[in-house]
């Protein structure tokens, strides 16, 4: 007969995650924060601080999931290097790297703030310890095959539109059409249904393509909302399946 895990450890578990998932929002909450320099300037020690903090608890998590990926990958040769190259590793890895990387290399200030923003990465830790994004990247993983046939359709499309929409219209405007790249911004506000108004055209061949761009941009904008939708569905079913035997 085999043993259940012990309640105690199971309450350790479950207190730990909580207090994971709160230090995770917690390091949402001040990066949001952080770039308010007048709040950040009047509490820099306390952000100094709980980054500090934070960092030690990531480190600590990041050393030994690493040191108990052998027990995670038994049937891997190198577990500790699929553990690494993992997304989730990689998340672990980036969310800790900015803190480390001004000690072994000289980082400009300005390449610094930017590295900062890996900390928001922190919050995809949350897939771990939350059965509903746990779901949703299931979903993500089981449906990527058809996701990136879809992607590369849209990328197609955007292609097309954009050298469509600028040999129509940069005989006319050529400051707002200038090149296919700077068309892109156009195309996607279009095909997104978003429409700045910024960029439009003013030709007859450009609003009728444009016209046609945006009635298109509708079903394109739903078929990887309808991928994901029809995965969740599924993932649904089978677990009540199996919560049903």
């Amino acid at each position: 007969m085999i043993e259940s895990e012990p309640k105690d450890d199971c309450k350790a578990k479950t207190v730990f995650e909580w207090f994971l998932m709160g230090l995770i929002c917690l390091n949402v909450v001040a990066v949001v924060f952080a770039s308010v320099n007048e709040f950040y300037d009047r509490h820099r020690n306390v952000f100094a601080y709980f980054e500090f903090f934070s960092i030690v608890i990531f480190t600590a998590e990041y050393l030994l999931r690493l040191w108990i990926a052998p027990h995670k990958f038994p049937s891997s040769k190198n577990a500790y290097l699929r553990y690494i190259f993992s997304f989730m590793g990689m998340i672990d890895l980036l969310s800790i790297l900015p803190f480390y990387l001004p000690f072994v290399m000289n980082v400009d200030l300005r390449s610094l703030r930017i590295l900062r923003m890996f900390r928001l990465l922190r919050v995809l830790k949350l897939t771990r310890y939350n059965e509903a994004l746990e779901l949703i990247v299931r979903v993500l993983h089981e449906q990527k095959e058809k996701l990136k046939i879809t992607f590369f359709f849209m990328l197609m499309m955007l292609l097309l539109a954009s050298s469509a929409m600028y040999f129509a219209e940069n005989a006319v405007q050529p400051d707002r059409f200038p090149n296919i790249p700077a068309t892109l911004w156009w195309t996607v506000a279009t095909l997104t249904t978003v429409g700045y108004g910024d960029v439009y055209p003013i030709t007859i061949a450009g609003r009728l393509l444009g016209g046609v761009i945006a009635v298109m941009g509708i079903g394109l904008i739903a078929m990887p909302s309808g991928i994901i939708s029809m995965g969740l569905i599924q993932e649904v079913k089978k677990e009540k399946k199996g919560g049903n035997r």
